[in-house]
């Protein structure tokens, strides 16, 4: 929000006005169901059966989508996406994939050596050409010990690589401090070192990648195969599937219960692409990145404005195209030993929150949407659509469905003693414990993308870390709902989030938790 000065008085109150609607909204639609009850309580249990009825059916697509993510991601991964980059007829058409470069951009401030070192070595052991391979770490100017993590990288990798740059960040003045500006400097910073070794951005796929993202084996083949092959090459964005894998077993359970949830909502938006968009690490030709003006400088959310930047620099022909490859994150966590393990909560309630600040582009999209008439109404209405419809769902048909089937019968005593209300209730309690069945399925699916146990987990404690993720309407009250409508009321109230640095951990400091 650091440039909203430069805003007229009459464009402040537009943006103001759209920063408090998705908020307001949120609180109106928990608010309405508790003051109506004791009006209104028949209209309002039929409410919320329909909620119980929606969240069946959806719950039930998302298992679909997540297991056909699975069963193409087991095909992916098993294919050689190199030799099928060499078995291409090249054609004017098609360009050669022995020409395409990757550079991979790496924001860091404060993470161990260890941390950045197997992120780095996952692009140098990538199976594809070392001389093909660019990688740009970016340091704060004044963070000597990253300087010195740099050096260490460029003295191991750099022979197996094209060309590994430090790039140092002064923060400029007027910034907000976090990954997006750094991005936004590091980028054009990048692009001239690229146009200094001659090469052209249209055969550049640049990488943004989190520092402690490891990509899998065959990632940058197979963006690769895809990229040329794409007649719209130009005008596409690669997501993975993250999976916040790394530590999985070393966090505690609610923190391992929210990462499998979190990995889990992305495999099924790779099942479907019209709902996708950039997310954490994600890949684009330097063509796009040029178009779109790199990345923004005042905000947090770096993903999903870099999306709409480029969606509205392409007049809407922008296509994020599902790479059904796992790439591999942290869950959050901290150096803390106690048994609350209170910090690596925090973490991962600030890093949902930091997600959620994702409302935050709605003034920015809801203005540009109305600018660009060239972009089918129907385009536009159906991707705003989707963002309101899932920042709002995601602070509240979780409380809904916990608590709205109870609220007309304990605020309405006389609805509670009818016979209606007796079998409103019965068909919500039937629908919702229908609709648990569903997590064993979704348990059936993480315990095969999930890395081994550690051995000294016995047969009871490797059973209860599964059956934990039963648990996850209630974590995932405290950790994703609570901090999603806490960003909501943030922006509403004009209380700007700042970026905080969720802490990197290396393996050899922790071990597993249960």
């Amino acid at each position: 929000m650091a440039k909203t000065a430069s805003l007229s008085r009459g464009q402040r109150r537009v943006q103001r006005a759209l920063e408090v609607a998705p908020g307001a909204l949120t609180w109106t639609i928990l608010i309405a169901p508790v003051v109506a009850s004791f009006i209104f309580a028949p209209y309002i249990a039929v409410a919320m059966l329909a909620v119980d009825i929606y969240w069946f059916l959806r719950t039930g697509m998302v298992v679909v989508g997540i297991r056909r993510t699975y069963r193409k991601m087991k095909r992916a991964m098993n294919e050689d996406w190199w030799q099928r980059c060499l078995a291409l007829t090249v054609s004017s058409g098609v360009p050669d994939p022995r020409r395409i470069i990757h550079a991979v951009l790496i924001p860091t401030y404060t993470e161990p050596y260890q941390i950045l070192h197997e992120t780095v070595r996952a692009i140098a052991d990538a199976d594809y050409p070392s001389e093909n391979k660019v990688v740009a770490i970016i340091t704060r100017e004044s963070d000597r010990r990253g300087w010195e993590n740099v050096r260490r990288l460029q003295e191991e990798f750099g022979p197996r690589l094209r060309a590994l740059f430090h790039i140092k960040d002064p923060l400029l003045p007027g910034i907000v401090v976090g990954k997006s500006a750094a991005m936004a400097y590091g980028g054009p910073v990048l692009r001239g070192e690229l146009d200094r070794m001659g090469l052209d951005p249209r055969n550049i796929i640049l990488t943004d990648l989190d520092s402690d993202f490891r990509v899998h084996p065959q990632y940058f083949a197979d963006v690769t195969y895809h990229y040329v092959t794409d007649p719209k090459r130009l005008e596409c964005i690669f997501q993975p599937v993250p999976m916040f894998h790394n530590n999985l077993w070393r966090v505690p359970f609610a923190v391992r219960i929210m990462a499998s949830a979190c990995t889990q909502w992305q495999m099924f938006l790779s099942s479907r692409p019209d709902r996708l968009v950039a997310f954490s690490s994600y890949s684009m030709s330097m063509d796009l990145v040029i178009k779109a003006g790199y990345w923004d400088d005042d905000v947090i959310p770096e993903d999903s404005r870099f999306y709409w930047k480029s969606f509205f620099a392409t007049s809407g022909r922008l296509k994020v195209v599902p790479v059904f490859l796992p790439i591999y994150g942290d869950a959050p966590e901290a150096s803390d030993r106690g048994v609350l393990r209170e910090q690596t909560h925090a973490n991962q309630y600030n890093q949902i929150k930091r997600w959620a600040w994702g409302v935050s582009d709605v003034p920015y999209v809801t203005v540009r949407l109305l600018r660009h008439a060239e972009i089918s109404l129907w385009l536009r209405a159906r991707r705003y659509g989707y963002m309101i419809f899932n920042h709002l769902t995601w602070t509240t048909l979780p409380v809904l469905l916990l608590f709205g089937a109870a609220l007309p019968r304990l605020l309405q005593e006389d609805w509670n003693l009818t016979n209606a209300a007796d079998r409103l209730g019965l068909y919500a309690f039937i629908i919702i414990n229908i609709a648990f069945l569903n997590i064993a399925a979704l348990i059936l699916v993480e315990r095969r993308i999930n890395p081994r146990m550690p051995r000294s987990w016995g047969f009871v404690h490797q059973v209860w870390a599964y059956a934990q993720l039963g648990l996850y309407p209630l974590v995932g009250l405290v950790f994703s709902v609570l901090p999603a409508l806490e960003a909501q009321t943030r922006l509403m109230l004009g209380m700007y989030l700042e970026y905080k640095v969720t802490e990197k951990v290396a393996e050899s400091t922790m071990e597993g938790t249960a």
